[in-house]
């Protein structure tokens, strides 16, 4: 039998980033190119700056994964590409260099929903089994999405306003933490106690029960934090951050848990830069037993090529091809596929 060989670009974001997917489930590289230092000192990512970094990076990232996977452009099967959502700048040179390359070797183009990739990166793990629930958390994202199959998406709940990856930052610069924050925040909670009881947000019986809103949390966040400034008032941070990631988590394990009782499912996926999160995995851990819980490796929980080689697999099977008309699709949904 003839190996397969899957080159998978990721470009939706600020992360450059290329990998070698042999024969499905063997990741051999996953080149990830960071831009964190480049935005730090914005507190966020500029979209600009991010597309310039990614079309000076791409193209070294395609060489060492290459390299790194220890064979040539002839050996390879197919191209996959993150098409959306994301940042339309970046995508366009991810997408663009995709097809460049699709086309110069004569290989078939797989485009690859982002969010996708990260639900697929708990490939990484073990096996996916059907149906299952995906939390899907990160800076642009949280949603909840049952997959009765492969390549069969529906999303049950998502956030009205803030991702919970986006309230993470915003609360993070309010403390004058490095961006980005998350893992700061985390570290810090575990240090500090719930004092501050932030509103946890769309919990009544009347709310839609697979909704998700953050930005009242983070208002009640910043406010609490900008009165105390006025009042020359020093608040600690360690509280701080206890007290807004106990509310975060709060929600998201009580919808996951909403969800789960009305969708029955073989496993749920974690997945996305939240992920990362130890103070989420802690709490999956001791409250969801009952069935597996499948989160991937930190080193596969942000943004990278790898997810999106994963995903590209049952694409691939299923015979999702794309022309060299490919273009970005900055707000692509599940519900789109």
């Amino acid at each position: 039998m003839t190996d397969k060989y899957i080159l998978a670009f990721e470009t939706s974001c600020d992360e450059t980033s290329v990998a070698v997917l042999k024969n499905d489930d063997e990741l051999l590289s996953n080149i990830i190119a960071s831009q964190i230092e480049s935005h730090k000192r914005f507190g966020g990512v500029v979209p600009e700056v991010a597309s310039r970094h990614h079309v000076e990076v791409i193209t070294t990232c395609v060489t060492e994964a290459l390299r790194e996977a220890q064979i040539s452009a002839q050996d390879l099967t197919a191209v996959a590409v993150t098409e959306g959502p994301g940042l339309v700048g970046a995508l366009l040179v991810g997408v663009a260099a995709a097809k460049a390359f699709a086309w110069a070797h004569n290989l078939p183009l797989i485009p690859v929903n982002h969010m996708a990739g990260h639900l697929w990166a708990a490939r990484n793990v073990r096996e996916l089994e059907f149906p299952l629930l995906a939390l899907l958390v990160s800076g642009g994202h949280t949603e909840l999405v049952y997959v009765k199959a492969p390549s069969d998406y529906k999303i049950v709940g998502e956030t009205r306003d803030d991702a919970v990856g986006e309230a993470y930052d915003k609360v993070g610069r309010v403390m004058n933490l490095t961006y980005p924050a998350g893992k700061e925040i985390d570290a810090l909670a575990h240090q500090g106690n719930d004092v501050f009881n932030f509103p946890r947000a769309m919990m009544k019986h009347d709310d839609p029960a697979l909704e998700f809103s953050f930005s009242g949390l983070k208002s009640a966040f910043i406010n609490t934090v900008h009165n105390a400034d006025q009042k020359g008032d020093a608040l600690d941070n360690k509280d701080l951050s206890a007290s807004f990631q106990a509310a975060v988590l709060d929600v998201l394990l009580a919808k996951t848990k909403i969800a789960l009782a009305e969708f029955p499912v073989k496993m749920l996926v974690v997945a996305g830069g939240v992920a990362a999160n130890q103070g989420l995995r802690e709490r999956l851990a001791t409250e969801i037993t009952d069935i597996p819980v499948v989160i991937p490796p930190l080193r596969l929980c942000g943004d990278n090529a790898g997810m999106i080689a994963y995903a590209s697999v049952c694409e691939f099977n299923h015979g999702n091809f794309a022309d060299l008309s490919l273009n970005a699709r900055p707000s692509l949904s599940f519900e789109a596929i």
